[in-house]
């Protein structure tokens, strides 16, 4: 005999003598059904080899177990290990998330949010883009369904979990300031309020210190960190326009193209006297350590991020409770490396 091949939830129900809303609730939470009812349909599921939408069930809820999750750059490892994070505490918890990306373009935030809606879900996690982030929409969605914002502040009401740059960054300007020449600071451009906030605490910590800071500006905009690293080191290290043989710069990620210039001028950056820079980042980026030399950095506390964001969201989503305090931020904590 042929084997029939079920193709839907009434297939199913029709074949397996079950009826379908009993079905439905057993694919919703298997231990809502009684054990014998439970041992049929999972008898009947491997005799028919039925294969269920799981994504049609889970739309057809009054609450979807969907998680949204947006963040400017989906292949920015920085990101990339932050949503494994999340995604894998979500799986756990039972919901799905689901993951889009902003790409640094206003148009495709706003086209997530606008799928995020489409897609019902129970709430979302958001990295906004920063100073070209559709705000507006953003606080809509958020006053629309349990929200939390992460990395970057949108510096209103929102709940948010990030790194207290304050803290971090003056944690390595003094590690620097004791180990060597005061550093100088390599800006990134100011796309969100990181940039900002990392500026102004490298200043604020250079004047406790009693030195003085010397930010040397980002050349252009954009998202495209190694480059403008790399580019600025090109520019500023054959003539020695750095006032300092220390650079702190505003993220990894600029550090990593700083070194590659400082290699490709023959200048050996590190600690002790045949080295001519010592350079330190931000994040912990996970390529910091792979770098020639491993990079001395400040580390955002990945998983503390991921639990503090995740752990809050599933408060909001099912006792209905926003935290008393909108805003959680988290310390650095230093890593010492070969770099500086």
């Amino acid at each position: 005999m042929e084997e029939q091949k079920i193709r839907n939830m009434e297939e199913f129900s029709a074949v397996s003598g079950i009826s379908r809303p009993t079905i439905s609730k057993y694919f919703n939470d298997p231990s809502s059904v009684r054990r014998s009812t439970r041992e049929r349909i999972e008898e009947a599921i491997a005799r028919y080899g039925y294969r269920p939408n799981l994504f049609a069930i889970n739309q057809n809820r009054k609450f979807t177990k969907n998680i949204g999750i947006i963040v400017p750059h989906i292949v920015d490892p920085f990101y990339a290990e932050i949503v494994r994070q999340i995604e894998t505490r979500c799986v756990e918890a039972g919901y799905w998330a689901i993951v889009l990306g902003s790409h640094g373009d206003a148009e495709r935030e706003l086209s997530a949010i606008e799928m995020l809606y489409s897609l019902r879900i129970a709430g979302a996690i958001i990295a906004p883009l920063g100073d070209t982030s559709v705000s507006d929409r953003i606080r809509q969605l958020a006053a629309d369904i349990p929200a939390v914002i992460f990395d970057n502040h949108m510096n209103g009401d929102e709940i948010f979990v990030g790194t207290d740059n304050f803290q971090s960054v003056g944690l390595m300007v003094d590690y620097l300031c004791r180990s060597g020449e005061p550093p100088c600071f390599l800006d990134m451009p100011a796309v969100n309020t990181n940039a900002r906030e990392r500026r102004e605490a490298y200043v604020r910590a250079m004047e406790e210190q009693g030195f003085e800071p010397h930010v040397i500006p980002a050349e252009s905009a954009g998202w495209d960190f190694e480059e403008l690293g790399y580019n600025a080191g090109l520019r500023l290290l054959p003539t020695h326009q750095l006032p300092t043989n220390t650079v702190l710069c505003a993220n990894d990620r600029m550090a990593i193209g700083l070194i590659a210039a400082a290699f490709e001028k023959g200048l050996r950056v590190g600690r002790g006297a045949a080295t001519a820079l010592r350079v330190a980042g931000h994040d912990d980026h996970p390529m910091a350590r792979f770098t020639a030399p491993a990079l001395t950095t400040v580390a955002q506390d990945y998983v503390s991020i991921a639990e503090n964001s995740v752990s809050t969201l599933f408060g909001m989503i099912e006792d209905g409770v926003r935290p008393s305090s909108p805003l959680r931020r988290l310390e650095g904590r230093l890593i010492l490396r070969a770099s500086a």
